[in-house]
């Protein structure tokens, strides 16, 4: 019986790597590594157009890419992830090392690109990079935050000058409040023949001018934040509590595309508000957790205060929280991760928000002012005004205003 002929492959099988980049300003490191973890190449490149296709070129030269993990997909490896993502590589989002594995291992970036691909090969980094259908939400929100913060500074710059003004300009301005001092100021003709008081008057004059100007670059970024939420998820401005600023904070930290969060487990803890087990002996308890995005943490944070004042539900929540005996601590901590659940439902789900376009103009059409609207449901003005622009949701209030109009 003859033997069968064995049969050779016309060519080499192609092998399966997994990529790895650690990210700089100027410059990228490329590591390439087996499915099995065994060193492969490596290689460094600019952070240029040029570049970012050599470093693909680099990657699909040394087999079939099945993941490739980056360093910063949201700051320094936007452009490369970019890139990879356009080469139709799966692209993952990996954490800089810790401070524990640095030390054993040394810092380099040959190491850390290593580092990048072995994190995604064991599974510990699976999250996809954040869409950049956020990138132009979050450059109006971080222009906002300067403008308010240089804002804020400004009228302190103000009050500390008007400290130690000259008596007369002192008592002529020391009992406005900050809006009126400001308009003041900006009227104001110093004499520049007065060495001290004119120039006193003279630097306010022109600080006044810069808080003027800073207070309406951020109405005009805040409308034009509160533009793009209600594009990207209407229904989050919906929740109590969450204004233009909180909101486009959230879904920075989300990404626009949420569905990379798995769970609302991990919306909490990417927040820092996951509680962490704080026991010991006869002590059952938990406390707030020191991680996460911070300015996500923050956002829940003013989200809570303002329940905390004027939410039927909430204060109904804090009261028996506290005749359980709990800290305002611990009440502030539990009710930071409910709230997180609900907003992780608003940035995941489709939330249909009730319509709130026809209360002004049946408002207006029958003369009625929003202080005899307030009068009537016992409310201040204010109230019914954010109601009508939808700043603020109240389905109860509005469906029984709208009755209110209709019938009037």
């Amino acid at each position: 019986m003859t033997a069968a002929a064995p049969t050779y492959p016309d060519h080499e099988a192609v092998e399966e790597v997994v990529g790895g980049i650690d990210t700089h300003a100027d410059t990228i490191h490329v590591a390439v590594v087996t499915v099995v973890g065994r060193d492969v190449a490596d290689e460094e490149f600019l952070t240029t157009l040029a570049g970012y296709r050599a470093a693909t070129d680099f990657l699909q030269a040394h087999g079939v890419i099945e993941r490739v993990g980056i360093e910063g997909t949201s700051s320094y490896g936007a452009g490369i992830a970019r890139a990879c993502a356009a080469a139709g590589m799966d692209v993952r989002e990996v954490l800089r090392p810790d401070k524990t594995v640095r030390r054993k291992q040394g810092k380099s970036d040959p190491i850390d690109a290593y580092h990048a691909a072995r994190a995604v090969l064991s599974g510990r980094s699976t999250s996809a990079p954040k869409d950049e259908k956020i990138l132009g939400l979050r450059a109006l929100h971080t222009a906002r935050r300067s403008a308010v913060k240089a804002r804020t500074a400004t009228i302190h710059q103000i009050q500390q000058l008007l400290i130690t003004a000259p008596d007369g300009i002192r008592e002529k301005y020391r009992d406005l409040n900050n809006a009126r001092l400001v308009e003041t100021l900006a009227r104001c003709r110093p004499n520049r023949d007065d060495l001290v008081g004119g120039a006193v008057l003279r630097a306010m004059k022109d600080l006044a001018a810069r808080h003027a100007f800073l207070d309406e670059q951020a109405s005009d970024l805040e409308a034009d934040i509160t533009a793009i939420v209600r594009t990207l998820n209407p229904g989050l401005l919906g929740a109590h509590g969450v204004g233009p600023d909180t909101a486009a904070q959230l879904l920075i930290t989300a990404g626009g595309n949420p569905e990379r969060l798995s769970h609302e487990a991990s919306f909490a803890a990417l927040c820092g508000t996951a509680p962490v087990p704080a026991s010991s002996g006869k002590t059952n308890r938990y406390r707030l957790s020191r991680g996460g995005d911070r300015a996500a943490n923050s956002a829940l944070h003013r989200i809570a205060l303002v329940r905390m004042v004027s939410h039927a539900q909430t204060r109904g929540y804090v009261q028996r929280q506290r005749d359980k005996g709990r800290s305002s601590k611990e009440i502030l901590r539990r009710l930071k991760r409910a709230i997180a659940r609900e907003i992780f439902k608003y940035l995941t789900r489709t939330i249909t928000v009730p319509a709130i376009d026809d209360l002004r103009p049946m408002r207006q059409a029958k003369n009625i002012t929003l202080t005899s609207a307030a009068q009537h449901f016992g409310v201040w003005p204010a109230r019914i005004s954010t109601l009508e622009r939808g700043t603020r949701r109240d389905d109860d209030l509005a469906n029984a205003y709208r009755a209110w109009l209709t019938a009037a």
